[in-house]
């Protein structure tokens, strides 16, 4: 017998025994950043790493390794971790999931080296990552980024994306998505209370083609939250730079873009561009916004269905 029903897991996955450990064709490793060590061999909750950085160097790629992290503490890395392994699944233990305030925090702080672009890199294929809050502390001047994913088929269920710092720099981001075919579901971006300086874009999520032949593709985000303070009409929610930045696809389903009424300006609009897209479309779908003048910027390539903003009366419309 399990304590999950039906023998599945409250993220979704099967559990084996009593303990609910999930089922793995892998290892399974274990991270406590309070009581464990890096010295240990991570295999148990009593012999587990210190940190996910040690976890990940000891997990295989495309074993379908997992690693188990306890929620009692928030794991600081000194560096980023460039996540190029595939197919390893990180789930945090914090109790029932829930879009934002999660148990399992995972941070970077203030480092010297330009390498650390972001708390977490991640360039490999089908990893998975579940009930996580990414913070990024970091003032590097290459520091821009909260996470950085340029994978394929990476996939994020309940986790929370935050940078507190470069809330002046258009460039900065939390989440910096160049990745192919990714998917998020049940995610936040950004904050309420931190303040986007006037006359920044300062997104929370980027768009822009940055890293080196990877770029925004088939990408889905489902009843997700954009969080933001604008602090002028120019901060733009989801946002890329060029007329590429998107291919094929962006799908955006049943999200909540909110501006907090504390704010000193009513940005523009939650969805832009810097030009119209040529490779991609990008379909809103039953999203609201909230404090936004229109909910998507005109003649970029965005198309509404459902709840739409002024430039559309009904149905299914692109913005124009």
């Amino acid at each position: 017998m399990t304590n999950f029903p039906a023998g599945i897991s409250s993220f979704g996955m099967p559990v084996l025994g009593g303990g609910g450990i999930p089922a793995s064709f892998g290892d399974v490793y274990f991270v406590d950043y309070r009581n464990g060590s890096n010295g240990n061999d991570g295999k148990s909750k009593d012999s587990a790493y210190k940190t996910l950085s040690k976890a990940y160097t000891s997990a295989t790629s495309n074993q379908n390794d997992i690693i188990l992290i306890n929620g009692d503490s928030t794991i600081v890395e000194t560096a980023m971790i460039d996540w190029t392994k595939n197919r390893i699944h990180v789930i945090g233990l914090n109790g029932v999931p829930g879009h934002y305030g999660q148990g399992v925090k995972l941070s970077i702080g203030v480092t010297t080296a330009a390498t650390d672009i972001a708390l977490l890199k991640v360039t490999g294929i089908r990893n998975t990552f579940s009930n996580i809050k990414f913070i990024s502390n970091n003032t590097v001047a290459e520091g821009l980024y909260g996470v950085v994913e340029a994978g394929e088929y990476t996939r994020y269920f309940n986790c929370e994306f935050y940078k507190a710092t470069d809330l002046d720099e258009t460039a900065a981001a939390e989440l910096l998505h160049n990745g192919d075919s990714t998917m998020f579901y049940n995610c936040t971006f950004g904050s309420t209370a931190n303040i986007i300086v006037t006359a920044k874009i300062r997104p929370n999520v980027l768009l822009t083609a940055t890293i080196s032949g990877k770029k925004c593709r088939d990408t889905y985000f489902e009843n997700c939250i954009f969080w933001s303070k604008a602090g002028g009409t120019q901060h733009v929610a989801v946002y890329g730079a060029n007329a590429t930045d998107v291919e094929r696809m962006l799908l955006m389903k049943d999200c909540s873009f909110i501006n907090n009424a504390l704010s000193a300006a009513t940005p523009a609009h939650a969805v832009g561009f810097g030009a119209a897209q040529t490779e991609g479309t990008i379909l809103l779908k039953n999203c609201s916004s909230v404090d936004h003048t229109v909910m998507a910027q005109a003649s970029v390539g965005i198309y509404v269905d459902g709840a739409v903003p002024t430039f559309a009366t009904s149905g299914v419309a692109k913005s124009a």
